[in-house]
């Protein structure tokens, strides 16, 4: 994963002002890892606005990645995809080669034990804690159920929903490898003291990433 392991997902119905400003603050604040989510776009449009981000991405080295389908993450030259619940990982893996970074959501016990870290290099679990985001994605899994998700998978576990710099640390003592944050940023009047504050719990919970890979 990248270092820092905090990963800023997009929602521009979210953004407080231009998605392409938001991203730009969130990087300048030392952000190093964004994935566009903006699956409600066509798929020419989500690749043109990928291609805005990665100009405001690029000169800083931030990994830009792309929620979907691993083929639209190779047509807009992603980074790496960040796969739905239930796909096909090995594929997605094939496709994009051994440097990209692939994810996948989880919502099971199930679905985080049968992650295959030989192919996918982290796990999503949501939401953890109640979040105004993504209303109606299910209860709240809460610290034990996040802590339960870690034990079962042998992936790397990146914690999101309603998560805060408070929640840093407890997620982290629950074995979350990473954090992805959404709307704290999105609606920040100032993403880029956002996300100092935000790394800055990071760095005191002790959550440092694996490097790139």
């Amino acid at each position: 994963m990248p270092a820092p392991p905090l990963l800023v997902i997009t929602d521009r119905t979210q953004a407080a002002s231009d998605l392409v400003d938001v991203v730009a603050q969130a990087v300048a604040g030392g952000c190093r890892w964004i994935s566009l989510r903006e699956k409600d776009l066509p798929e020419r449009e989500q690749i043109a606005l990928f291609a805005r981000l990665r100009a405001v991405t690029a000169p800083a080295g931030a990994r830009l990645t792309l929620h979907g389908q691993a083929a639209l993450a190779r047509a807009a030259g992603a980074d790496g995809v960040h796969l739905p619940a239930g796909s096909d990982a090995a594929t997605a893996r094939t496709l994009l080669g051994p440097d990209a970074l692939v994810g996948l959501s989880t919502h099971t016990l199930a679905e985080a034990a049968a992650a295959d870290p030989g192919v996918v290099d982290y796990v999503s679990l949501s939401p953890v804690f109640a979040t105004a985001s993504k209303p109606g994605y299910g209860p709240a899994l809460g610290i034990a159920g996040l802590a339960a998700f870690a034990a079962a998978c042998r992936a790397p576990v990146i914690a999101l929903g309603g998560i805060g710099a408070e929640q840093m640390a407890p997620c982290r003592a629950a074995g979350a490898a990473g954090i992805a944050v959404m709307g704290a940023v999105m609606r920040a009047r100032d993403p880029a003291r956002e996300i100092v504050h935000l790394l800055t719990a990071v760095d005191h919970a002790g959550l440092h990433g694996a490097g790139e890979g």
